[in-house]
């Protein structure tokens, strides 16, 4: 069924070439030429090279809290406040891309709904722990008020998708409006903290926005094989080694922090 789709959708946009007409979308995605069984074959080479970025860089940042960085003595539990929402994080990233891989090699309902659903709840995870980190929230109650509404947000918003309609222009506007949301924040922290890396914090940040505008202002693959949204997926990976490069710091500047002020006391 998706091989009668596919050659359907090429013969068709060989029409329209042939009648010097633009390519135009198939259910929200352009017309891509195959390799071997891959559909989108930069696009899911990249998702596997996202996927091998974010293991790395949590293998690194697991490696640095649990065996480099001192431990409470009473609880041997990590100094850094927010370690356990990062593992969290690194989770619903890996299981994002795994499955942007998948679709981007094999398009079918299920891995259609699997990659958009993965990818809403990571960027609601991920707005929930900009917010935690931003704010300096420790307290367990505290951070349950804070993730409560987004999570009611993000949640009904994938039912939306799996069970109503997949509506792939409303859930670009609410995929961008968290993304935004999360650029904003972190740069008007990195404007007015004193964080020893709020370099590297720029960077993503910018980075970020301008690797935004790709999925914002689409563009037909050229020569059928390297869109807008690949090019985005290949923004991606500097950006992620250096994103974890400053969650590390950022655990490496708390636990200085936090064991300092136990010394002098």
């Amino acid at each position: 069924m998706t091989d009668c789709r596919y050659y359907c959708m090429m013969r068709r946009e060989e029409e329209r070439r042939l009648g010097g007409l633009s390519p135009v979308q198939y259910h929200g995605k352009w017309p891509f030429k195959r390799v071997s069984v891959f559909q989108e074959p930069l696009s899911a080479a990249l998702s596997a090279l996202n996927l091998l970025m974010h293991f790395t860089g949590w293998l690194s940042f697991f490696l640095l809290v649990k065996y480099r960085l001192p431990l409470r003595p009473q609880t041997k539990k990590t100094y850094y406040e927010y370690t356990g929402l990062w593992h969290i994080y690194a989770i619903l990233s890996m299981n994002a891309w795994i499955w942007s891989s998948v679709f981007h090699t094999r398009d079918i309902d299920l891995t259609e709904k699997l990659d958009y659903s993965s990818a809403v709840a990571v960027l609601g995870y991920s707005l929930i722990l900009t917010l935690l980190r931003i704010f300096n929230v420790k307290e367990g109650a505290t951070r349950v008020m804070f993730a409560a509404p987004i999570l009611a947000f993000v949640t009904t918003h994938i039912l939306y998708l799996n069970f109503y309609e997949l509506d792939y222009g409303w859930n670009m506007k609410v995929c961008v409006a968290m993304g935004v949301v999360q650029i904003v924040a972190w740069a008007i922290w990195a404007g007015v903290t004193h964080h020893p890396s709020r370099l590297k914090l720029w960077v993503v940040v910018f980075g970020g926005a301008l690797a935004m505008l790709l999925e914002v202002f689409d563009f037909p693959p050229y020569k059928g094989y390297a869109d807008a949204h690949s090019l985005w997926h290949a923004s991606t990976v500097p950006l992620t080694y250096l994103w974890w490069s400053f969650i590390k710091d950022d655990a490496q500047f708390r636990t200085s922090t936090l064991t300092l002020v136990k010394k002098a006391r």
